[in-house]
């Protein structure tokens, strides 16, 4: 199994990479989101990677971080959802929007990536609902992509959060915080369910939420409605 591969950026295609890694060119399929943000010619990047064996086939799927491997993984759980089907989920929403949107139950998300009709959506939040919560968990540290200069790092910002970035006020509360609340609230006894629905909400309604005020804002979400 091939889990992570390391090389130079041969060039880019509509809908995969060629990596050339010691002299040895591997195809990786990956989402548009992720192509855009490899580097250019001859740059050197790290993926994290999943292997699709078929009779006639063999497909190198590549992520740029542990978690968007996961849902793509978790993903292709669910009866219907091809490899390249879970990758236009992931690249469409990115991991967070599709942990938020499984969470809070938002079949309309899932059906704006490419080739997802309703009730496919439909399954996939119905299925990976209870599920959704263990990927969650594990936050989403910025990916490191490789520059030409192999001592130099570059730490990768998904659009949207660059976009919030531009606005400090407004920076949506980090994965890192949305993982560390959901792990306070199950700890505290609440359902794996229930609890990424919670801090799924809190976030949607104040995406600019600090880190202390998420688990208050979930804990209330999870109160007893009298």
């Amino acid at each position: 199994m091939i889990g992570k591969i390391t090389g130079r950026v041969d060039y880019r295609a509509d809908g995969y990479v060629l990596v050339d890694v010691q002299g040895v060119g591997y195809i990786v399929y990956c989402s548009d989101r992720t192509l855009a943000q490899l580097p250019a010619k001859g740059g050197i990047v790290a993926l994290y990677t999943d292997l699709l064996v078929r009779e006639d086939n063999l497909q190198l799927f590549g992520f740029l971080t542990l978690a968007e491997k996961e849902w793509h993984k978790l993903l292709t759980t669910v009866q219907g959802v091809g490899a390249k089907a879970a990758l236009s989920i992931a690249g469409t929403l990115g991991t967070e929007g599709v942990s938020r949107a499984i969470a809070l139950g938002d079949a309309t998300a899932i059906k704006s990536a490419q080739g997802v009709g309703p009730k496919l959506a439909a399954r996939v939040v119905a299925e990976l609902k209870d599920k959704a919560p263990s990927i969650m968990a594990m936050g989403d540290a910025g990916a490191q992509v490789v520059a030409p200069d192999h001592d130099m790092v570059i730490d990768v910002q998904t659009p949207n959060e660059e976009a919030m970035a531009a606005k400090p006020n407004a920076r949506t509360a980090s994965a890192g915080s949305q993982a560390d609340a959901l792990s306070a609230l199950i700890n505290l006894g609440y359902g794996h369910g229930d609890a990424a629905s919670a801090v799924a909400q809190a976030v949607h309604d104040d995406p600019a939420i600090s880190a202390q005020n998420l688990i208050k804002a979930a804990l209330k979400l999870l109160a007893p409605k009298t």
